[in-house]
């Protein structure tokens, strides 16, 4: 089982908080032994422990995904039980998929349908 950690706050820099978050991400190891990553915006930052079960080369998070100028970025722990029928949706509309996690479904889906 994977698992993440994160701030955000709108009104602050948050790009002082590294070592915390850090801390914190270390603190899941046992959820996600595999790989550990950040995602550091002035913003939000985010923290991600993976337990590698699908796609070891392409799943790893925070996963982004740039659409019109606007980076979208995603943590996640879970599985999509429809994420093949949604990959092939989103790949008739002309999306391209890097991997076969359900992660990447889930963030292409979203920019798509966010509307």
């Amino acid at each position: 089982m994977c698992g993440f950690v994160g701030f955000v706050n709108l009104k602050h820099d948050l790009q002082d908080r590294r070592e915390i978050l850090t801390r914190m991400t270390k603190k899941l190891a046992k959820r996600g032994p595999d790989e550990e990553n950040f995602y550091l915006a002035p913003r939000v930052n985010l923290g991600h422990r993976r337990l590698i079960i699908i796609d070891p080369k392409n799943g790893g998070q925070p996963m982004s995904a740039k659409y019109d100028d606007i980076t979208y970025t995603i943590v996640y722990n879970g599985q999509l039980y429809n994420a093949s029928e949604l990959r092939d949706k989103l790949k008739e509309i002309g999306y391209e998929f890097k991997g076969y996690c359900d992660t990447e479904v889930i963030l292409k889906a979203y920019i798509e349908w966010r509307k």
